[in-house]
């Protein structure tokens, strides 16, 4: 079966010095790939080539079998969902930073409002739909992001230590919840943490870097 993802001789440097060095790293689809290591290691800059958000100094990206170029890179940002280890949301109510890339994909009203709700319900914040986002916990801050990338219904999500900012409890209880949806929906995801733990209970395979 052809990957959902490959990075194929991947080098990054920052100030003449190689920050990223991978052979060769496939991503297969329904599964969750979770990239442990220390800090420093790469992890992140990984993650974000894997986003188009850097463009190595060499290697390349192989999204479906086709390898991608600087001109796929708006094309291929549609079809994945990226959450971030702070949540960054507008100034705006829940169910519309839900809505805010289903927006952009020109979906239509009524579908934008049955997906966003959907999800809202399964990250078990449906409830707050109509709250401001900026004034709620850091839990349900990031409830909002990933039930905002979610509702894109992506081919791959991209997790950047999405859970590490958050207190104990919280963490703990998003784990769990997060850990159930993955079961039910079986997304394709690539998953950053330096918590061996959380790699354990998430995970179908772990990449060490």
């Amino acid at each position: 079966m052809t990957p959902v993802l490959e990075a194929q001789d991947i080098t990054v440097r920052r100030n003449g010095r190689v920050v990223l060095n991978i052979n060769n790293l496939t991503v297969n689809a329904g599964e969750v790939l979770t990239l442990v290591g220390p800090n420093g290691a790469g992890k992140s800059t990984l993650l974000h080539v894997m986003a188009r958000l850097i463009e190595p100094e060499r290697g390349r990206l192989i999204f479906q079998g086709r390898v991608l170029s600087p001109r796929d890179n708006l094309a291929y940002r549609r079809r994945i969902g990226l959450v971030l280890q702070a949540p960054l949301l507008l100034n705006a109510s829940v169910i519309d930073n839900v809505m805010t890339g289903l927006s952009f994909r020109h979906v239509a009203k009524k579908e934008k409002n049955k997906r966003a709700d959907s999800w809202l319900n399964q990250f078990n914040i449906g409830h707050l739909r109509d709250r401001p986002a900026r004034q709620l916990s850091g839990g349900e801050s990031q409830r909002i992001s990933l039930a905002r990338a979610f509702a894109l219904n992506p081919d791959l999500i991209l997790l950047d230590e999405p859970f590490s900012a958050l207190d104990s409890p919280t963490r703990i209880k998003l784990l769990d919840d997060f850990q159930a949806l993955l079961a039910d929906t079986n997304m394709t995801t690539v998953f950053v943490t330096h918590d061996m733990n959380e790699a354990l209970l998430l995970s179908n395979r772990v990449a060490v870097i």
